[in-house]
């Protein structure tokens, strides 16, 4: 990887007029690196995420895996993507703490693992119970599905990432585990979000369904796993041990 990578925050927003600014103020890049992808707001998150310098696609139909992708197709060929939510739960600043084990090749996908007890109880139980039966299914010793990651982008283009919904992030962590990527978790703090409210954990309701949801990507992918391995092989032999292991 070159001494300065190409790298591209993608930021998924839906209606954070009152956080997208100072997001983007936070992130340690230059604005012009933050796509902020725009899932159907009904209020300024867009012009004020332009006007404060970053690129803003639109992604009119909602679905959060669908505007990851969205993110991912206005600069494809970044040596490094960091996806990240719009809400200020987690602190821009530490994104160094993603990207440099990367960048040191030291990693190819690095997962921030949240502390802190600023989600919901239902939220925190529903992710609990997903981890739970990705590393029971995978062997792999997965602590956290936090939105806060950074990743290769050769890593990430491998992938072949499909899900356009709330089990972006299972999809995800569950095909580095198959492809044998080097997976890393760090520490990183987390807490209630600054403005508005949650499309997840927001409510009992929302949460249950995203869990429901999740489980469903979960069992699909456990499912197929056998056609994807033998369409396609591991990119990288080993991981680190315990975390990320190839089938």
């Amino acid at each position: 990887m070159d001494s300065q990578p190409r790298v591209r925050v993608i930021v998924p927003a839906l209606d954070e007029a009152d956080s997208i600014v100072t997001m983007i103020r936070r992130v340690p890049y230059p604005a012009r690196a933050v796509i902020v992808a725009d899932n159907g707001s009904t209020d300024d998150t867009a012009a004020l995420a332009e006007a404060a310098g970053a690129r803003v696609v639109r992604v009119p139909r909602r679905g959060y895996g669908r505007a990851c992708l969205a993110g991912i197709s206005a600069d494809p060929d970044a040596d490094v993507f960091v996806f990240l939510d719009a809400d200020l739960s987690e602190e821009p600043e530490q994104m160094s703490l993603l990207v440099e084990p990367i960048v040191r090749d030291e990693a190819d996908l690095v997962l921030g693992a949240r502390g802190g007890l600023g989600r919901p109880w239902h939220a925190r139980i529903g992710t609990t119970l997903c981890v739970w039966l990705i590393n029971r299914f995978w062997r792999t010793r997965y602590a956290d599905l936090g939105p806060f990651r950074a990743i290769r982008g050769s890593s990430l283009r491998a992938l072949e990432m499909r899900d356009e919904t709330w089990g972006w992030t299972i999809e995800m962590q569950v095909k580095a585990a198959e492809r044998g990527l080097r997976a890393l978790e760090v520490p990183v703090a987390s807490g209630p979000r600054v403005a508005g409210r949650s499309k997840i954990s927001g409510s009992l309701v929302g949460s249950a369904r995203a869990a429901g949801r999740m489980l469903e990507i979960i069992a699909r992918l456990r499912l197929t796993r056998r056609r994807r391995y033998f369409l396609s092989r591991p990119v990288v032999a080993t991981g680190p041990k315990g975390l990320s292991r190839s089938p």
